[in-house]
């Protein structure tokens, strides 16, 4: 079909459009209109995109056909993660800039890609020139107002997320403020003390960054702890809410209301879980002699919370709506917010939290900043982590620390130019899971610096040959499942290089082990019919913690080195292993993964399951009145571990889960909040724009003691490629001239 188009020659298609639009909309404007159509018939852009775009066509004949371009690709961008579209970037590198198409192996191989009509109609075009074609009343304004689209400089926004922008700003700015006055109330010479207790001095001459994130969270209204893998960042905040109470309890005789929450059930459990264990470690009777006051060591335990919520319940979901019940006018009763792997928390959810929250009430984010960010829209907690790496302490911030902490800012992470943010940040700088031998550790910080020739680069760390870390060459995809020897080793019995358990942290760790492992754990584990439900539920415990020990990890969820296609080979060839009988419906073994919240069944997005078989007397509720001879064979339920870190489980009927997936093999963004003893990351054979230095970190990083690289033919082309490409969300978040 012709895609260029005049003012006196028009396509039938475009005409066809032009019916449906004003009978002023102009011939360029139908054109556009019709481009877009046809994009979204070859997924490069959503049918959503281009409905904004036709709905401010009509609510606008006379916009310029550019608005109503820039409108869609603003539109596309959100569904891409950035909240809003950067015009200059889009300019200077169209295809880089929109990476479309957004979730296709290779994306070279679809015929007619929008990138040759955008750059044709991009051609010569300035950023002036367009800005200018943006100046429509009606449909863009330059800040508040109603207009559906928000310029700033350079950047278009959707309004909503122009406002989120605003609104979590004005929130952090707020309680940035308050440091000052947080700082002159602390009781330093107690503090001093607690800070001793908690921090007990080692013959090591390092930093200790857990003592001084505990500190400049101590005096700040909003603070962020950020750190990789086994940093401590857990261990840290415990400390940090056993230093707050214990001060407060000493001096006012009341506890700080303190909530703690993550994005998902499945980081929650697991927060719940290690917080546990921190709290029980924590010399309680220690900072209780210290602050004096006739405190207690039980009252100070009872004051450190250690049940872990969702963002979702704890602000109050209301069905069928956006809109929380907690909010600016119904505020949550809190003193203090912790929120964990906030690097998954996008820019509507933190917006949310912060209009949640009470003026006074202090907010501190855990996460890694350099993991992937939320799926949705935004990057918070990197953007507030843009400058953690080099600390940017001021003098006085310095100064301070060293006073009350006793330890010193290396001169090298001090600036007379840090902001009231970078005081806020403390960023933990020494992993406890992974050693100076860790080939996993080495191999995830060459990624992360986007090291790939480097003496420490991706390439060298690969042919080091360290044990815990596996590199294997997947046979074409396109070969029978019978002749694809090292998928199936690797996903049927975890096969990798190492032949022999090794020492970590002076604990042997056992070998590796693939899927085989939990499906014959279910097998021969399995109570007899007669027992009761603690005999079963104790069962499914066991079965789900074995199935943790490996999990295949896939960049796209399209294409054979995709969910959707690894699923497939993973479960045909566990079943040609006589291990699952698979029929592509329910059958014993069957993994499921949650892709949606269900709050009826207080199931979250991420939460995994594993398909047993129970008995119908522990099936059928009100069993007793079920008339049931005990002769029955088993029923199908699908075995999930409690949200609320308790160990419980929840036997669900598979007809009752209407999002789920089975999941053999999950996405990198689905993994996040997880680890897992062993994880293979398998590669595609192309590159695409979801590859990106952040998703191969984040996919290294789940793997707790072994690691399989698994990419197709021996090219490392596409590992390298991606190590070098960084994610570049489009935000104004911390652009001081953004604001009204």
């Amino acid at each position: 079909m012709n895609t260029t188009t005049s003012s006196t020659d028009i396509s039938t298609e475009e005409a066809a459009h032009r019916l449906l639009l004003s009978p002023n909309t102009s011939v360029e404007v139908a054109a556009q209109l019709a481009q877009l159509s046809r994009w979204v018939a070859r997924g490069w852009l959503r049918e959503l995109d281009r409905a904004l775009a036709a709905f401010l066509a009509q609510q606008a004949p006379d916009a310029h056909a550019l608005l109503i371009l820039a409108a869609a690709l603003a539109s596309h961008q959100l569904g891409r993660g950035h909240v809003c579209l950067d015009l200059a970037t889009v300019l200077e590198n169209s295809r880089f800039a929109l990476a479309l198409p957004p979730d296709r192996e290779a994306a070279g191989a679809l015929p007619q890609a929008p990138g040759d009509s955008l750059d044709a109609r991009l051609a010569g075009l300035t950023l002036a020139s367009w800005q200018a074609a943006l100046a429509h009343p009606l449909l863009v304004g330059t800040g508040v107002g109603n207009t559906p689209l928000v310029l700033v400089g350079a950047r278009l926004y959707t309004r909503r997320y122009w406002q989120y922008e605003q609104s979590v700003r004005a929130s952090l700015e707020q309680r940035l403020v308050l440091t000052p006055t947080l700082q002159a109330a602390l009781p330093e010479a107690a503090m001093h003390a607690v800070l001793a207790q908690l921090f007990p001095p080692t013959s090591q001459t390092v930093v200790d960054w857990q003592k001084l994130a505990c500190a400049l969270a101590a005096r700040s209204g909003f603070a962020v702890i950020t750190g990789g893998p086994g940093t401590g960042k857990t261990t840290t905040v415990v400390r940090l809410l056993a230093l707050l109470q214990s001060l407060a309890l000493a001096e006012s005789g009341r506890a700080l209301r303190i909530r703690l929450a993550a994005p998902t059930g499945k980081a929650a459990a697991r927060l719940n879980a290690s917080i546990a264990g921190a709290v029980r470690r924590l010399p309680l009777q220690a900072l209780a002699d210290v602050v004096g006051s006739n405190l207690s060591a039980e009252r100070l335990q009872a004051a450190v919370p250690t049940e872990v919520t969702t963002l979702h319940r704890l602000l109050g979901t209301r069905p069928g709506s956006r809109s929380f019940r907690h909010h600016a006018q119904n505020l949550l009763p809190v003193d203090l917010l912790v929120v964990d792997e906030a690097s998954m928390v996008d820019l509507e959810m933190m917006a949310a939290v912060l209009a949640a929250l009470p003026p006074h009430a202090r907010l501190i984010l855990l996460g890694d900043k350099d993991q992937l960010a939320s799926v949705e829209a935004g990057a918070v907690l990197g953007e507030l982590c843009r400058h953690a790496r080099e600390g940017r302490y001021t003098p006085a911030t310095c100064a301070w620390l060293e006073h009350v902490a006793g330890d010193s800012i290396p001169p090298d992470l001090q600036s007379v130019d840090g902001s009231a943010l970078d005081q806020a940040v403390a960023m933990l700088r020494h992993s406890h899971r992974f050693s100076a031998n860790s080939g996993i550790g080495r191999l995830a910080e060459a990624v992360n610096t986007g090291d790939v020739r480097g003496p420490l680069g991706v390439r060298k760390v690969l042919a080091q040959g360290y044990p815990d870390v596996a590199r294997l060459v997947l046979e074409d995809a396109s070969l029978p499942l019978a002749q694809q020897h090292t998928l199936r080793a690797l996903v049927v019995d975890g096969t990798v290089q190492a032949t022999q358990a090794r020492i970590e942290d002076e604990e042997e760790v056992a070998l590796p082990v693939g899927y085989r492992h939990y499906l014959q754990v279910l097998k021969h584990k399995q109570p007899p019919a007669h027992a009761n439900r603690e005999a079963f539920d104790a069962w499914a415990r066991t079965v789900l913690e074995a199935h943790a020990q490996f999990q295949v990890l896939a960049a796209l969820r399209n294409g054979p080195w995709g969910v959707e296609g690894l699923n497939q080979s993973i479960a045909a060839m566990l079943q040609s292993a006589g291990l699952i009988s698979h029929d592509y419906g329910w059958y014993l073994g069957r993994p499921v993964l949650v892709t949606r919240n269900d709050y009826d069944l207080g199931l979250m997005n991420g939460d995994v399951g594993v398909t047993l078989a129970l008995p119908q007397h522990l099936a059928v509720r009100h069993a007793a009145n079920a008339n049931l001879s005990g002769n029955e064979p088993p029923v199908l339920r699908v075995a999930f571990a409690a949200n609320d870190g308790s160990g419980d489980i929840q036997w669900v009927l598979p007809s009752r889960l209407q999002a789920a997936e089975t999941v053999y093999a999950m996405t990198v963004h689905k993994s996040q909040g997880s680890e897992f003893t062993h994880a293979a990351l398998v590669l595609p054979t192309a590159m695409s724009p979801v590859l990106t230095r952040e998703l191969v970190y984040t996919g290294i990083t789940r793997a707790k003691h072994w690691f399989s690289l698994a990419n197709v033919g021996q090219s490392a082309a596409v590992l390298e490629a991606a190590t070098q490409r960084r994610v570049l969300r489009a935000s104004g978040l911390l652009d001081e001239n953004a604001s009204e």
